[in-house]
């Protein structure tokens, strides 16, 4: 059996307070549902002296309308998002994507904030420590070379978060709190391009809210995504779309992936099927755009060609679905 290591837990009551924990606890580390977290910690991946619980924090903790649209806390629990009614009605795929994250029990302690923090994720890397130290461990913890692509070094863990491709979608924003500062950025520029540090988050910074724009309210939005299991597993590839039609044609299209870069992503290329109906013809050159964006290496059990064919038939459903309801 695997045990957790010796650690301090503190639950404060505001920002500033975990701010100042944080400062003042060498080692430590913001806590959202624990979902991930704490399997981590049991594998020995993850060793925080000190864990500061975000969950009591009121600020965090709640989804209201404002003036420009639906602000969301990174507290919010995966189940609170996906039952949601103006979330549901107005930002579908986001629904969507909370609904499909892990099981039942998951849902109701994993976090908005946790989902888009996940760590990123590989086969050699979510491993038991006597595992992980067999294999001399990997370029991402402990070790010297990526198992995965041994000649170079760099990181292919790939981002298996379900709610930022749906987010991403609809334009999301989120506020970053730091020691002295806040500050507002797009979601996609929270991400980087690197399995082992694929967060721009300053130290002790705390992602506290999603800002969803009123201006994409509304745009008819769905996301799916294929899994070992029907229950429980992480993507080993999801997309979602956002699709609006005028006059016959595609007004604005949108797509995002996960689980299949070391970061979630928009579609590049998009645009030029405005005006386009949407048809068989049109879908296939979608899924061949899709498909040739989605770069997985061998970071899971199913093989990088097969993610690649299902990013492609995934972006070919969810247009073809949002195109009939609209």
């Amino acid at each position: 059996m695997e045990y957790l290591p010796k650690f301090q837990l503190f639950r404060p009551l505001s920002v500033e307070q975990a701010a100042a924990l944080y400062a003042e606890n060498d080692g430590a580390r913001f806590l959202a549902g624990g979902t991930d977290m704490i399997v981590n910690m049991r594998r020995g991946i993850e060793t925080p002296a000190a864990l500061i619980d975000l969950s009591q924090i009121p600020e965090l903790g709640d989804i209201h309308e404002e003036n420009d649209g639906m602000r969301i806390g990174a507290a919010v629990t995966l189940e609170q998002l996906a039952a949601h009614a103006a979330i549901a009605r107005d930002y579908p795929a986001v629904a969507e994507a909370a609904a499909a994250i892990a099981g039942p029990t998951h849902r109701a302690y994993g976090t908005v904030g946790g989902n888009l923090c996940l760590d990123t994720r590989c086969i050699f890397y979510n491993q038991s420590e006597w595992w992980r130290s067999s294999n001399a461990y990997c370029l991402k913890h402990r070790g010297e070379i990526c198992h995965v692509a041994p000649g170079g070094q760099a990181c292919f863990a790939a981002y298996s978060g379900d709610l930022a491709p749906a987010l991403l979608v609809h334009d999301a924003r989120i506020e970053l709190i730091g020691p002295e500062r806040r500050r507002d950025i797009p979601l996609g520029d929270f991400f980087r391009d690197d399995g082992m540090d694929h967060l721009a988050i300053e130290k002790g910074e705390i992602l506290a809210s999603v800002m969803l724009p009123k201006a994409s309210a509304g745009a008819p939005s769905a996301y799916a995504k294929s899994r070992i299991r029907g229950a429980i597993d992480f993507p080993v590839a999801g997309l979602a779309a956002l699709l609006t039609l005028r006059g016959g044609g595609i007004e604005k299209l949108r797509i995002a992936l996960t689980a299949v870069n070391p970061r979630p992503l928009v579609v590049d290329g998009t645009d030029a099927f405005n005006g386009a109906e949407v048809n068989d013809n049109m879908l296939d050159k979608l899924a061949e755009l899709a498909s040739s964006q989605a770069k997985p290496m061998t970071t899971t059990t199913v093989s990088p060609w097969y993610r690649r064919r299902v990013i492609g038939a995934l972006a070919r459903r969810l247009v073809a679905r949002l195109a009939e309801i609209e």
